[in-house]
């Protein structure tokens, strides 16, 4: 979501007039995009901003900001405490960055982190000045309104509203007419996407009619509401990515009703059986907190099990770190030891590379269609991408070029990569209608 939004601050000072820097010493603005979910995203941001102070000291003229969640939390610690910027703009606030480059210019600090119950950014095009120019972002909501105990995000992000289909699908086609191969849709929860009488599947329907050879993804949608017409409409659609982040948590009702999550265990997990009967070949991922308030040790071996009968491809798994405003801050006591978060925290990860390495064992002989994203990290001589159900494919560079789609079939492995011999160069049309015929 930072990143689509830094995309949307780029056109809207490149249309001020403003181009884009090389590089942090040749600037004359620098904004720093900031997430406030966890405590260890806001320490990079503190530790960033100390290090560009050395760049402050030998150019008096810079200005430097901070945007987004982080600069809606802690606005006058940043300005008031630290001197470390001049310019807080909030993620509702984008359009009047101008006006506030503007009053710093007077010698003034500018702040403006005032949400919105209307701002999408709908007729604003995003400038992709970043990224490998195969797979974009596309924000098509903004804000949350579940309230979960442990999270910031309806603090820092205001209310739920969705952005009109129209403008969303017009974007996408610039993206095709761009020759862009991936999209992601983005909001806090999509499946609660709503304009008019269009729901998320009506949208993501008509997204994947627009270039049956752009596949699509979406981030994150949330287990209360998930749709059964859209597990159908992936399942039927090739370009609708057999792959779905689901986030769980954690696996014990006490737990997740501590959370406010409002769904039980055996709701989830019928959930996922569902999802995996309905979509063959379908990918899960899922977020997991150690350490939650008043955790024990059984409700830790709750989200252990869980995600063990679950079997994910993928999780992103952090110890709980402790949000003002929220309602755990109000409510409960960050009362879990240090090192018990940091002990379960270890134990789900090793766990779950576990689970992982074994996944991806499974996949040894089967074919994949690979969208080549650049050189592989590790050799020149490979090229890397991603499967349809996102998990990390390494190959063979041979005459393939970032963008193609490759078949390969997957040869060994590691719990975080599959390693694979390139078969043919192809498309989502050709890849499918060879799987189906065969």
């Amino acid at each position: 979501m930072n990143f689509a939004d830094s995309e949307i601050v780029n056109s809207i000072l490149i249309e001020d007039g403003m181009t884009v820097a090389a590089n942090p010493e040749s600037a004359d603005v620098i904004l720093v995009n900031t997430c406030s979910i966890r405590e260890n995203a806001e320490t990079k941001v503190w530790n960033r901003l100390k290090e560009l102070r050395s760049i402050k000291k030998s150019n008096s003229e810079l200005t430097v900001g901070v945007l987004g969640c982080m600069a809606e939390r802690i606005k006058d610690r940043i300005i008031e405490e630290e001197h470390l910027v001049d310019i807080v703009v909030g993620p509702d606030a984008y359009r009047d960055i101008p006006r506030l480059l503007a009053e710093v210019d007077d010698g003034r600090k500018a702040v403006n982190v005032l949400l919105s119950l209307e701002e999408t950014y709908a007729d604003i095009a995003p400038v992709r000045t970043t990224g490998n120019g195969v797979s974009s972002f596309v924000s098509i909501m903004r804000g949350c309104d579940n309230m979960c105990s442990f999270c910031v995000v309806p603090f820092t992000r205001g209310r739920e509203r969705s952005r009109p289909m129209e403008s969303i699908l017009k974007e996408i086609q610039q993206l095709s007419d761009e020759g862009y191969k991936e999209v992601t849709l983005l909001g806090q929860n999509v499946n609660s996407y709503k304009d008019g009488e269009n729901t998320f599947t009506r949208l993501m329907d008509a997204a994947s009619l627009i270039n049956p050879e752009i596949r699509f993804r979406f981030s994150s949608p949330h287990p209360k509401d998930f749709p059964d017409d859209l597990l159908h409409l992936i399942a039927e659609r090739p370009n609708l990515c057999n792959y779905i982040h689901i986030p769980a948590q954690a696996g014990s009702d006490s737990m997740l009703e501590r959370m406010r999550r409002p769904y039980t265990r055996e709701q989830y997990l019928t959930l996922t059986e569902k999802m995996k009967s309905i979509i063959p070949g379908l990918s899960l991922s899922t977020d997991i907190i150690a350490g939650f308030c008043g955790e024990t040790e059984e409700e830790h071996q709750g989200t252990m099990t869980l995600m063990a009968e679950v079997g994910y491809d993928l999780a992103y798994m952090f110890a709980y770190s402790e949000r003002e405003r929220t309602l755990a801050y109000r409510k409960f006591e960050d009362d879990v030891p240090e090192e018990v978060k940091k002990r379960r925290l270890s134990e789900i990860i090793t766990q779950q590379m576990n689970i992982q390495k074994e996944r991806n064992l499974e996949e040894i002989g089967q074919r994949h269609l690979v969208l080549v994203e650049g050189t592989s990290k590790k050799s020149e001589e490979q090229v890397s991408g991603r499967t349809d159900t996102n998990k990390i494919a390494v190959f063979d560079r041979r005459d393939f070029e970032k963008g193609d789609y490759v078949e390969v079939e997957v040869t060994d492995c590691t719990s975080a990569t599959l390693i694979a011999k390139p078969i043919r160069k192809t498309t989502i049309t050709e890849f499918y209608e060879v799987a189906v015929e065969a």
